[in-house]
């Protein structure tokens, strides 16, 4: 049995700011793209989704190989494989399509970090992928799948057209998909330290049995329930970033602050609390349909911050109120009150907060992490 290890949620990397239009799409030739993510369970088998969603021409990969990394672009060659899809090593993502590669025969251990290497032959647009807070793409010039080393490689935070690793294990897994925003997709957190609160909450779970459980990011930076830029709204993609995740079992929602803030940028009408409970009410039904159960984040604090406005902030308690008091989740995290500062409950407290006043730092995330009963996984 297949379970998720590590996804990102796919976005148009041309996409411009909400209400701008969108920027040509950069492209690549005769380029190596090694893709280091963090996975949290282990297993013996593994395989790849590769998405081009939002591409409108196909992805040709000329080759294809996944190692444990040695950090930085570094791969231990021992663990070195090659990735097929149906028997051949070059292979075509359609586009607005996704595909799952073959299986590849490669002990990974929990908590591990992974390097998947592409290599794109003819130009190519770089159209769907994750703007990323927690992992990174190296890229070299030429075909390089097999280096051991791509020496001074240039170093993105994004990754692309890689949404999901899933590992196999005889043992019963039980799957986690943390699905937010910037706050769920680590932003703020030391880079490489494996500190976003997915990956702390995976920290405190790791090892258990009876069974095991997987955490897994499903957060886009600058994500909205109701509108779409940054990312897919959140009421579109949760089909699919969610629901459609090899072996979930439960959901963390933690999504909304970008409701409220995002349209004063731009001049734009922000949304009610009374929206913000109905599409996360639509989300919960959903995913009870699919015998998910979800977790239901309340909302930072964010007093301080160059985003805050009292009368978004009274519609965000309005949301925390109801997600406590008449959500009918299957659990209720308190992120709110685990991280506010008891002088001033508006706003994080100082040791939870990074710079901005709207981001956790390390240990916020460790409170966040720490806020989530571990029965409510079983």
């Amino acid at each position: 049995m297949f379970y998720a290890t590590w996804t990102a949620s796919q976005q148009d990397l041309t996409e411009g700011q909400p209400g701008s239009p969108s920027s040509a799409a950069e492209t690549i030739g005769d380029r190596t793209l090694r893709q280091v993510v963090h996975v949290a369970i282990g297993g013996d088998r593994l395989r790849v989704r590769l998405s081009n969603l939002f591409g409108t021409s196909p992805v040709a990969i000329a080759q294809a190989h996944v190692a444990r990394s040695a950090g930085g672009s570094s791969i231990d060659t021992s663990t070195d494989r090659p990735v097929t899809v149906n028997g051949s090593t070059a292979f075509v993502i359609p586009s607005m399509s996704e595909i799952v590669t073959d299986e590849v025969a490669l002990p990974v251990p929990d908590d591990a970090d992974l390097a998947l290497s592409l290599y794109v032959s003819a130009q190519t647009p770089l159209v769907t992928g994750h703007k990323s807070a927690v992992a990174a793409t190296f890229i070299a010039p030429g075909n390089a799948v097999a280096a051991a080393t791509l020496g001074s490689a240039e170093s993105r935070p994004v990754t692309y057209w890689l949404s999901e690793v899933d590992d196999s294990s005889a043992l019963k897994t039980n799957v986690v998909v943390a699905f937010g925003d910037s706050i769920t997709d680590g932003s703020q957190s030391t880079p490489g330290a494996h500190r976003s609160y997915p990956e702390q909450l995976f920290a405190r779970v790791a090892g258990r049995t009876g069974p095991r459980i997987s955490v897994v990011n499903a957060g886009i930076g600058g994500n909205r329930w109701l509108a779409d830029a940054p990312g897919p709204s959140g009421s579109s993609r949760f089909e699919r970033d969610v629901l459609s995740v090899q072996g979930i079992t439960h959901a963390i929602l933690l999504l909304g602050i970008d409701d409220f803030e995002v349209p004063r940028l731009f001049g734009t009408q922000p949304v009610t609390a009374r929206s913000l409970i109905a599409a996360t009410m639509t989300a919960m039904a959903k995913a009870r349909q699919r015998g998910v159960k979800v977790l239901l984040g309340t909302l930072l604090p964010y007093k301080g911050s160059s985003l805050y406005d009292p009368d978004d902030d009274a519609q965000r308690r309005a949301y925390n109120d109801w997600a406590r008091q008449q959500s009918g989740a299957d659990a209720v995290v308190d992120f709110d009150r685990a991280l506010q500062d008891q002088a001033d409950p508006l706003a994080l407290a100082p040791q939870f907060s990074s710079a901005d006043r709207l981001h956790p730092n390390d240990a916020g995330y460790a409170a966040m992490a720490a806020a989530v009963d571990l029965s409510a996984l079983r």
